[in-house]
């Protein structure tokens, strides 16, 4: 009998997934149902490829939303979700982002050779990080969500803000700032003790950008360690608090940028930084 096309098993088309926590390679028609090294859910799969380095279009927006969770669906993100859709919901405009998917290298920490050698744009130019900076630079205002790792921010969100010491050091030099007279706004999420500390970290970074941060311009949500960590999700995801929280913080953003202070406090503030 001959052998018909029906008879040849074809072998089947795999995709490449990348677990964009611990960088787990899985191959499939679709991602795991979680990761078998971090026991990261599917939601942290993203296609894995070559990565384009990040680049800035120069388009106008006005409020930058920076989910600093290793996790780019975890309970942070789910804050930093309500944030973009509440900021959709008012009609402003926003763009966001999940530091999980980008690539930032550490800061080379250029100012501890000489204050000269820090300059903006950075020196590095290998990563996604210049492209941040122009956004910062052009943004109104940001919203910074972050977990509570250990009593304090997480890995990826410090070596974040480490790099946006070009842009403070501006000052230094005596040469124009970019970011004074912009308005933050912190969003914390996490398991248990430390979200004070954390957004106050946090602040302070912005604080030495001169950003003005809105008036209860802080909200942080926790569960408590008295549960198993796996009930978290669940937790958030039916608190009416998370919601009505980040949501009223979103809004005060919205209206203390509405009222420029970028523009009427141009020229007028002395800059203090350390």
């Amino acid at each position: 009998m001959p052998i018909t096309q029906h008879d040849i098993s074809r072998p089947e088309k795999k995709t490449s997934w990348r677990c964009a926590v611990c960088h787990f390679i899985f191959e499939g028609e679709k991602p795991p149902k979680g990761c078998p090294v971090c026991h990261s859910p599917s939601s942290e799969f993203i296609l894995d490829g070559a990565r384009e380095p990040l680049r800035y279009d120069g388009g106008k927006f006005d409020v930058l939303i920076i989910n600093g969770s290793t996790h780019r669906a975890g309970n942070t993100s789910y804050m930093a979700d309500i944030a973009e859709a509440y900021l959709r919901e008012r009609e402003v405009s926003c763009r966001r982002f999940n530091l999980s998917e980008h690539a930032i290298d550490y800061c080379w920490c250029c100012y501890a050779v000489r204050a000269e050698s820090c300059t903006f744009p950075c020196r590095n130019k290998n990563d996604d990080m210049p492209a941040f900076h122009q956004m910062l630079a052009q943004t109104k205002a940001v919203i910074i969500a972050s977990p509570i790792n250990w009593n304090g921010m997480s890995g990826r969100l410090k070596v974040f803000l480490d790099r946006t010491t070009c842009m403070e050091n501006l000052f230094h030099l005596g040469k124009h700032g970019l970011t004074e007279g912009k308005v933050a706004g912190i969003l914390v999420c996490g398991h248990e003790d430390g979200a004070i500390k954390t957004a106050m970290d946090i602040w302070l970074n912005f604080q030495q950008l001169g950003f003005i941060l809105a008036p209860f311009g802080i909200a942080f949500r926790t569960h408590g360690s008295q549960f198993n960590s796996s009930t978290d999700r669940e937790f958030f995801r039916t608190d009416e608090l998370i919601v009505s929280h980040t949501r009223g913080i979103v809004n005060n953003v919205i209206e203390i940028m509405q009222l420029d202070t970028e523009a009427k406090l141009k020229g007028k503030l002395v800059p203090v930084t350390e």
